[in-house]
Formats: structure tokens, sequence, C-alpha cells
């Protein structure tokens, strides 16, 4: 690390659990988000912040007003602008000495496959089922670790699914895919602002404590918060044996 280096991290240096080498760790890292909308918003600006060498980001939404009341990294002057191009200016205006890649399309499981085998941790930041099915199978598949959140209304969920651990689960065990997809968004059925933040920054930190080996991670745990009486609670999860992605693996 140089010098700007060593002051723009040192309140992460000074952390015994981190210190220079989780942050050289961090700097080399490449960590992959999938959604660039709320829980995106959220987790990007902390992973350029902590200094993740290299972020690529995939969406294929533009800006849009109704955006605007949660999507943080997004501005008023950004409305129309792709999504993947608002996030990359910001931040790079947090921190411009990491590298922002960003994909405007939406990518299936061949694309997912590609992307997916270059990084370190996949952040699931998306909005629909079958986007977060097939994260998870490309993430069972090169064994790379899958943080995944989701926020609806005032209750939000994070999970990390590491199958580099032999008897952890994988996203698939705790939502087959043979099940309806469930009809929810939250252009229908409203999200609290806040909320979207709130998991976000865990799964940021969840990613953040997987590239630089420090904690424990959520790995075989679910964590849910309702917001309306701030509760946290956490569930223990279980890997399906006969679980269509994951036990072939």
């Amino acid at each position: 690390m140089n010098d700007d280096q060593l002051l723009r991290y040192s309140r992460h240096i000074l952390l015994d659990e981190l210190g220079i080498e989780g942050q050289e760790r961090l700097l080399g890292a490449h960590a992959l988000v999938i959604g660039a909308g709320g829980l995106g918003a959220a987790a990007l600006p902390y992973l350029a912040s902590a200094g993740v060498g290299r972020i690529s980001v995939v969406d294929n939404d533009q800006v849009d007003l109704t955006n605007l009341q949660r999507q943080i990294i997004h501005t008023t002057e950004n409305v129309g602008r792709l999504k993947v191009e608002s996030a990359r200016e910001g931040m790079l205006r947090i921190n411009p000495g990491v590298q922002v890649e960003v994909i405007a399309a939406r990518v299936g499981d061949a694309e997912l496959d590609q992307l997916v085998a270059q990084v370190d941790v996949v952040l699931d930041c998306c909005d629909n089922f079958a986007t977060r099915q097939a994260v998870n199978r490309a993430c069972v598949r090169h064994r790379v670790p899958l943080v995944s959140g989701a926020a609806l209304r005032f209750d939000g969920q994070i999970s990390v699914f590491d199958r580099r651990q032999d008897d952890a689960p994988c996203y698939a065990c705790l939502f087959p895919p043979s099940e309806p997809a469930p009809e929810v968004a939250c252009a229908t059925m409203g999200v609290f602002a806040p909320l979207v933040g709130m998991v976000g920054t865990v799964q940021a930190a969840e990613a953040l404590k997987l590239l630089s080996g420090v904690g424990q991670s959520l790995a075989g745990r679910l964590l849910m918060v309702n917001a309306m009486t701030m509760e946290w609670t956490t569930m223990q999860l279980a890997r399906t044996p006969d679980c269509p992605v994951c036990s072939g693996h």
C-alpha cells in the first residue's frame, strides 16, 4: 500500500482483526454485484469506500424518479441514465482508487457463468426470483460465496451461501427452484426506504468479512429484520440432501 492508501484505510488498519493484511486482501479482491437498485445502491458505496480493488456491477435498468426514495447512490440529475453508469460515478467520487466495471445488460446463465468464475464473492442485490436462482447455480458451480439480500414492505432478510463449506446450504436449499416464483415486487407492494439500506449494508459487511478473512459469516443462517418493530431474528439453515442444485457438487 502507498501512503495515500495507508491514510485512507487507516481506520480499518487499526482493527487488530483486519490490519494491513486484511486490507491488502480487500485491495486485491474482485466482487460482483448483481443489481444497482435499492440493495446495490446501499452495498456498492461501502465496497468502494472499503477498498475492494475491483467491483463489477450488473444491471440493465435506468434510473427512475420512483427509485430516488431509497436508491441513495443515484441522484435526480441521473434520472433516465443507466443505473450502472450512475452507480459507477458515485463510487468513484467516493474512492477513485478502485476499479469499477459495469455490465448494462440482463445476463443469462452463460454470461453469469463467465462472470462468477472470475470473482471472489457475489452480492445478489436483484429483485427477481429467476435471476436469484441463476446466480446461485453459477456460484455453486464455481464454489464462490454468495451474499443474498431481499427487502419488501417492512421485512428484510440476508444470508450467505458458501459452498466452499461442504455442509453449507445453497440458495435453492432454502427456496427450491421447483416452487412457483413469488409474485412480489416493491413496485406494487412498496418498501420502507431505510430497510433497503439496512439490508444492503449488511450484505456489504458480509462480503468484506469474506474477502478479508475476518469474523464469522452468515453461512448456514438466515438473518431477518422487521423494521416496524426493529426486531432481528436468526434462523438456522440446513442443506437439503437432494437439492437439485448443490447435491451433485
